[in-house]
C-alpha cells in the first residue's frame, strides 16, 4: 500500500461584513435588519419576499403592494 497521505487543508472563513455596511463621510448606515428575537449583531439576510434570520429562524414576510 501506498503512505499517501491527503493534502491538508486549511479551514477559511471568508467574512462578508463589509457588505453589510456603507460608509459616508463620518456616518455608518447599516444596509440589513438586525433580527429583533436575537438582538443587535445579527443581521437578517434578504430574499425576493420575506427576511429571514439564520440563527433562530425568525421570519418577516414582505407584503406586495400593488
Amino acid at each position: 500500500m501506498s503512505s499517501k497521505g491527503k493534502k491538508a487543508q486549511k479551514n477559511t472563513l471568508k467574512t462578508r461584513i463589509y457588505k453589510y455596511y456603507k460608509i459616508t463621510g463620518d456616518k455608518v448606515d447599516r444596509l440589513r435588519k438586525f433580527c429583533p428575537v436575537c438582538g443587535p449583531g445579527v443581521f437578517m439576510a434578504k430574499h425576493k419576499d420575506r427576511w429571514s434570520c439564520g440563527k433562530c429562524g425568525y421570519t418577516e414576510w414582505i407584503k406586495k403592494e400593488k
